[in-house]
């Protein structure tokens, strides 16, 4: 009996038992949470990139319609988001009269990080970036 309480054969076995799972919540959290940031760059991407196209408009329903359309053709470009997914808001900044404003954003609630909620905190299930650009052509 002696010898089976000093024997050390199964520390290693133990240590794991304990380590393991507490390791394995911490990769499987920074590949959501990697995913979830590499989602988040390209609306916030689709957004400014919208906006810079909407410059080319002449009035405010022209540069809504040109960054709608820059968001229709170019989401599939983006391999992490559904294009299914993203909402366009277009318009006048409401704070400045020579700025134009585009929101782009995104239902990030199908993404694998929702798995995690009973362990983690998490972000807001929507992505939302806002991108403002100077009139131009007024």
């Amino acid at each position: 009996m002696r010898r089976f309480a000093e024997s050390e054969g199964g520390a290693s076995a133990v240590e794991f038992a304990i380590v393991g799972p507490v390791f394995i919540l911490m990769l499987l959290g920074t590949l959501a949470f990697g995913l979830y940031i590499g989602v988040s760059h390209s609306v916030a991407q689709l957004s400014a990139d919208a906006a810079r196209a909407s410059i080319a408009g002449l009035d405010d329903a022209e540069r809504a319609s040109i960054a709608r359309q820059y968001v229709e053709r170019n989401a599939s470009g983006f391999p992490l988001v559904d294009a299914g997914r993203i909402t366009v808001e277009a318009g006048p900044a409401p704070t400045d009269s020579t700025a134009f404003r585009v929101v782009v954003s995104y239902d990030a609630s199908s993404l694998p990080i929702w798995q995690l909620q009973n362990f983690l905190p998490l972000p807001e299930q929507t992505v939302k970036r806002v991108s403002v650009v100077r009139r131009g052509g007024e």
